[in-house]
């Protein structure tokens, strides 16, 4: 009788114990949707980068690095060969020494010809003042011949002078006008279609001219292998870019998680032959509309490791509606429709002893 009573006392205090956590469960609401609001997690993950060779490709001849090793922003990854490259700058400085070589030339020829302009210049109104000098003797001549032919004239009608006589005035007059004549000619030469002035000095002699516009047009060759030569240094430029670009850096600091190329391969641009794993660390938490009312993209949040429990800080980079799998579907008793998630990404702060792959927890009070 004792044995059945205290039996039923036992069955008795396990309805009641039963009894009691089923209503503090439906009370408190602790059901699927509310425990996974109470406590966040997610998987501390690193950027990964692949790393390519800019624009340039070709034989791969060193390897720097090996999968594992830990590389700082600048290192040395790998290195194509440079021959090609090395031979196009060799023949690109010879060709920029010759261009240099033959500007001088010209430039001194052009300076040259500046100095022999004004020298003949010079000579040129000498010439024409020498000219008019004998344009004017001449003048002075035929105008004496000219009266003494006149008188001469008078004096054989009058039969005072031998007909001989009159012929040979008549002959010195004809010279006297032939030498003005020549002389006038001359000058005129020498003027080559300038009028006159009188004033040699101010004088625009066209000869003179014509030189000088084409030692200027020589002046405009010389510019041009001036261009041609920018153009060369420009391609010198590009050649150094690109055999800079030959040896590939570590864009950043990070561990090599993966050499996909090899020693000896033809490497094409542009094509990844590392992968990085950055220091650029982040995970990812689903929240609902209720969480993240106060929380904005910019905000510090402090989450910790779940093994070992370490502090872990990082900023809100991102808030955005979640993808439909995150969302909390129909799982309360209540009948409660399906609950939005959003997804908050928070890139960490360096921590030591903080690694990818670790789980990230954030409880609750975090998000308030």
């Amino acid at each position: 009788m004792d044995l059945a009573n205290k039996t039923t006392r036992i069955g008795i205090l396990f309805l009641a114990l039963l009894l009691v956590a089923g209503l503090t469960l439906f009370y408190s609401g602790n059901d699927a949707v509310v425990l996974a609001t109470e406590k966040k997690e997610g998987i501390l993950t690193a950027e990964q980068v692949k790393v390519a060779f800019n624009s340039v490709g070709g034989c791969l001849v060193t390897e720097a690095v090996q999968e594992g090793q830990n590389v700082k922003q600048g290192d040395v990854l790998m290195v194509i060969d440079s021959t090609d490259i090395d031979l196009a700058t060799t023949k690109l400085r010879a060709q920029i020494a010759q261009l240099d070589a033959t500007i001088r030339s010209q430039e001194e020829s052009v300076r040259l010809g500046f100095s022999r302009i004004a020298n003949d210049e010079v000579q040129s109104r000498r010439s024409v003042d020498a000219q008019r000098a004998l344009v004017k003797a001449a003048q002075a001549n035929f105008t004496r011949h000219s009266l003494e032919y006149e008188r001469n004239v008078q004096l054989r009608a009058e039969r005072v002078i031998s007909q001989s006589e009159m012929d040979a005035a008549q002959a010195a007059y004809d010279t006297a006008g032939a030498n003005l004549a020549s002389a006038e000619e001359s000058l005129s030469r020498l003027l080559a279609g300038a009028p006159d002035t009188g004033h040699t000095d101010s004088m625009t002699l066209p000869t003179i001219e014509q030189q000088r516009r084409e030692t200027q047009n020589r002046e405009n060759d010389v510019e041009a292998l001036r261009q041609q030569k920018k153009a060369l240094e420009v391609q010198l430029q590009e050649l150094a870019v690109s055999r800079e670009r030959l040896t590939l850096r570590a864009p950043e600091d990070g561990r090599i998680l993966k050499i996909i190329a090899k020693q000896g391969e033809m490497i094409a641009p542009g094509v990844p032959v590392i992968l990085l794993e950055s220091t650029r660390q982040y995970y990812d938490l689903y929240l609902s509309e209720k969480q993240i009312a106060n929380l904005k993209e910019g905000d510090m949040l402090t989450g910790h490791t779940v093994a070992g429990n370490k502090k872990v800080s990082g900023t809100i980079r991102l808030i955005a509606q979640a993808p439909g799998f995150a969302d909390l579907k129909m799982s309360r008793e209540k009948g409660q429709a399906d609950l939005t998630a959003f997804q908050v990404r928070i890139y960490t702060e360096p921590a030591e002893g903080v690694l990818p792959g670790m789980t990230i927890g954030v409880d609750s009070d975090g998000f308030h």
